[in-house]
């Protein structure tokens, strides 16, 4: 089958399909808007996790929201044209309020696949707010490049603070190459600089040309096994969250937890 994706159905199939599928995981890829170099689209960081989460729906039958296409991307700064951000409390509060209007059609298990960087810290405080103020609702945020170990080492082998690298560059290669500008790649090469610095910088303090790796080294080959991978761990996840119940009761919806016979008279 397909992906089910939520813009392509109409409200009836909506509430049909949630209803059938009361434990079903809702997939909320969130991207970003932003500079990638010279070879790669503005929309990098929003096509791999969408097609990451098409992938595992088609497998699966999760559902997969609507992108955020535009996240927090202040580190690239303004000097090198095509970047948009929002603020990262701007994007934790679009991530919670996409995630609360689609429990009130059904969902109440979400996994918030990331595709920037930028993005981490604001997932986390949105997710937070959402354990707390919603006990009802499951959330979890994954980085794509953090679904595999193996993934992980590849996406990270030419730096920490990498940005247009052979991984991402390669995964382009694997999933949109009408995209990436070939003939761009070999002169794309700028190492990682963050190593000892004590203070966080914009890109242009750090790359000559907003990357950060060795684009040079991609190939479709290589992106087509970090997709592959990438999707396999998504799907495990999909399938342990389904049947998932947390390890002790919340005790929130029963009142205040009291200790047994505290302040009892001696």
């Amino acid at each position: 089958m397909g992906p089910v994706r939520w813009e392509d159905l109409a409200w009836p199939d909506v509430g049909s399909y949630l209803a059938s599928r009361p434990s079903e995981i809702g997939l909320v890829p969130v991207g970003a808007t932003e500079q990638h170099g010279p070879h790669l689209p503005t929309g990098t960081d929003t096509i791999i996790p969408t097609a990451l989460c098409n992938a595992a729906s088609e497998r699966t039958g999760a559902v997969v929201l609507p992108a955020v296409p535009i996240g927090c991307s202040y580190g690239h700064g303004t000097q090198l044209p095509g970047t948009l951000s929002i603020s990262p409390e701007e994007l934790a509060l679009v991530v919670r309020r996409s995630i609360e209007w689609a429990s009130e059609s059904g969902l109440s298990r979400f996994v918030v696949v990331n595709g920037h960087f930028g993005n981490q810290a604001s997932l986390l405080c949105a997710t937070d707010r959402l354990r707390h103020e919603r006990p009802d609702l499951r959330t979890a945020v994954v980085g794509w490049w953090a679904l595999d170990p193996e993934v992980q080492a590849t996406v990270t082998a030419d730096g920490e603070d990498v940005h247009a690298n052979r991984a991402e560059t390669s995964v382009m290669l694997a999933l949109r190459p009408d995209l990436v500008h070939t003939d761009r790649m070999a002169a794309g090469d700028d190492p990682d600089r963050t190593g000892a610095l004590v203070f966080r910088y914009t890109a242009t303090s750090l790359s000559t040309n907003g990357v950060t790796g060795r684009p040079s080294e991609a190939d479709a080959e290589l992106g087509a096994w970090l997709v592959a991978r990438s999707v396999d761990a998504l799907v495990s996840l999909i399938e342990r969250g389904r049947a998932e119940e947390p390890p002790l009761r919340d005790h929130r919806a029963a009142g205040p937890l009291h200790v047994a016979n505290a302040g009892a008279s001696r």
